[in-house]
């Protein structure tokens, strides 16, 4: 029999208080694609595996990333979508944490648990020379970020041939309207669109958002701060150990050429009018072909292209900062002091070039260098931080990535990067309570801070 309607007020009235009470209660957002339900984690509400394009499979290999199909009911957001396609490496610095896929363009986020609206938005962008890395890695997670205060966003985007790839007949059919090669950087301007038009729902602020990167995510960050489509889609970037783009001469030509290679190694002749109904049927180990980030160096003629200068999805960064068409936000930038090349290598001296660029345009800027090494990893033979051994540090998941050899010196250093950090994600300033004050950098006075000096942190003479 059916329960009079005041009867059912009345028990949702004094049903619904509890229900929001308990700490332990599954969240649930709708957003306009679906509702998603996350996971309480020690203080944080945690959403994974949310898809913010629609898979880009089949027919949407090598196109722009296209919307989602809405979906019904209340879908599951607690664990990792598939990282992108690729063939792993066991030295790794950090191993993915699902099996690659090429359905792979899913969102991930952390927000302190209790805290519902505006919270400062960090969005972190993954390095593997475009052929690798993942959102999934657990020195990734941003739960102790959250901890401190902010949203940290994360997501996937396509790497390798599928990421970056062209082909005379791919150019013909023109089906994103003249949009080609970069479909990585084209999946970072979807995921960054999606925050701006869904954050909200979760407690974040879309007019607080900061973009950082590392490797191959700084060059992205670059991409994305001279890219006319990425303007507006945030509020300050952090660059570690990336250039600007593009990688030497890639050009569109460049790249039809290598993807042409590409087909007729698996037997499609470039002018097939089926060419590009074959190579996407290809399967995605096939596409991959071997390829990854510890295979680039082989001897041998080029088989892969890099992200191009198009006008359109991604500019020449260089050539754009110098001309002040860029996106003129707070940044941080800076690389480990054993950084590729060593001291005096590209990783190293580029950052401080580009601070002064930047500097000189009138942009609050904060450079530095990351010299702290692990304690365990210390012995006669180290010359300094390696290349991405910062990434810990920052997310303060040191005791991840080093276990049980994880000393009090380790997770101090890790307290304070974080700290920075979150300071700078909050403002777009790295100073806060109990810190090292940190110079904002002027190039009459060039300084940086040494973040890992005597196990701390020291403005030093930018040499």
């Amino acid at each position: 029999m059916a329960l009079p309607l005041r009867v059912v007020l009345l028990a949702a009235a004094l049903t619904a208080p509890v229900a929001s009470a308990r700490s332990d209660m599954a969240p649930v957002v709708a957003i306009a694609d679906g509702a998603l339900r996350g996971v309480n984690e020690e203080g944080v509400v945690a959403f994974k595996g949310i898809p913010f394009a629609a898979p880009p499979v089949g027919d949407l290999r090598w196109r722009a990333p296209q919307p989602v199909k809405r979906w019904q009911g209340v879908r599951d957001a607690s664990r990792y979508g598939h990282d992108c396609m690729q063939l792993p490496f066991p030295s790794d610095a950090a191993p993915l944490g699902t099996p690659p896929a090429e359905d792979c363009l899913f969102m991930n986020l952390w927000k302190p648990q209790g805290r519902s609206a505006k919270l400062p938005v960090m969005v972190w962008i993954y390095g593997g020379g475009f052929f690798n890395g993942g959102s999934s890695p657990p020195t990734y997670a941003g739960a102790a970020l959250a901890r401190q205060g902010i949203m940290v966003v994360s997501f996937n985007y396509r790497l390798g041939r599928f990421g970056t790839f062209a082909h005379p007949a791919l150019t013909r059919a023109d089906a994103d309207g003249g949009r080609q090669v970069n479909y990585g950087y084209m999946d970072q301007i979807a995921a960054l669109r999606w925050v701006r038009d869904n954050i909200a729902a979760f407690g974040g602020d879309p007019a607080n958002v900061t973009i950082i990167g590392e490797s191959a995510g700084g060059m992205s960050v670059h991409a994305l701060l001279t890219s006319p489509m990425a303007q507006g889609l945030f509020h300050k970037a952090v660059i570690q150990s990336g250039g600007p783009m593009p990688m030497g001469d890639a050009t569109l030509a460049g790249a039809e050429a290598t993807g042409a290679a590409f087909g007729q190694k698996k037997g499609i002749a470039p002018n097939d009018p089926q060419a590009l109904a074959q190579l996407r049927a290809l399967p995605a180990d096939a596409v991959v072909d071997g390829l990854n980030l510890a295979a680039l160096f082989a001897p041998g003629p080029r088989t892969h292209s890099s992200p191009i200068a198009d006008g359109r999805v991604a500019v020449d960064s260089l050539a754009a900062y110098r001309a002040g068409r860029f996106a003129k936000v707070p940044v941080m930038i800076g690389a480990t002091s054993d950084d590729i090349g060593g001291p005096t290598g590209p990783m190293v001296t580029g950052a401080r070039t580009m601070a002064r660029m930047f500097a000189q345009q009138g942009v609050p800027t904060y450079p530095y260098r990351f010299s702290y090494v692990a304690q365990v990893l210390r012995n006669a033979e180290t010359k300094g931080a390696g290349h991405a051994s910062e990434i810990p540090y920052f997310f303060d998941t040191v005791a991840v990535k080093y276990g049980t050899a994880t000393t009090e010196a380790d997770r101090g250093m890790g307290r304070i990067a974080s700290h920075y950090l979150v300071n700078f994600v909050r403002t777009g300033d790295p100073n806060g309570a109990g810190l090292p004050r940190w110079r904002r950098y002027d190039p009459d006075t060039p300084a940086m801070m040494d973040i890992g000096a005597q196990d701390s942190a020291k403005a030093v003479t930018n040499p």
